[in-house]
């Protein structure tokens, strides 16, 4: 018998999939608690739908995280930190910190946990770093880092 599972049901498959399952198994388990549905035409094309707008929300979302890496690639941020006096910097610059700047330069919001900082920033200069803005979607941004 043919269902599309309405939650994850553990061995068989995950929520709106089609599955081929015995009639006993969905009559006596999968019915009753409301796992699954008999897979009759309006199911379908239900799943089908749901697919497709899924398929259509992952394609905005690609397509406005190249649209920001374009805005970013390339670009040059700059961060203000307090330094003593032999040129080291009170701390480091964090990821938040350039986030936040990337967020002012571009206009849009760049979260913290995008920004690969290979080591820590602990002195004056340019340094190249990875935003990574989508999965296998990365921008390189230069980081100014000057005096305060």
């Amino acid at each position: 018998m043919k269902v599309v599972l309405k939650q994850d049901v553990k061995g068989i498959g995950k929520k709106d999939e089609l599955r081929e399952v015995s009639d006993g198994y969905a009559r006596n388990f999968l019915f009753p608690r409301k796992l699954a549905v008999a897979a009759d035409a309006a199911a379908i094309n239900e799943v089908k739908t749901k697919a497709a707008a899924t398929e259509h929300h992952a394609a905005e979302a690609l397509a406005a995280a190249k649209a920001l890496a374009a805005k970013l690639d390339g670009s040059t941020v700059t961060v203000t930190a307090k330094a003593g006096s032999n040129g080291r910097l009170f701390g480091s610059v964090t990821a938040k910190d350039i986030a936040a700047a990337l967020t002012k330069a571009a206009g849009e919001t760049v979260d913290k946990r995008k920004v690969v900082l290979d080591a820590d920033i602990k002195q004056f200069g340019i340094f190249d770093v990875e935003v990574k803005v989508y999965p296998q979607v990365t921008a390189k941004v230069h980081v100014d880092v000057k005096e305060q």
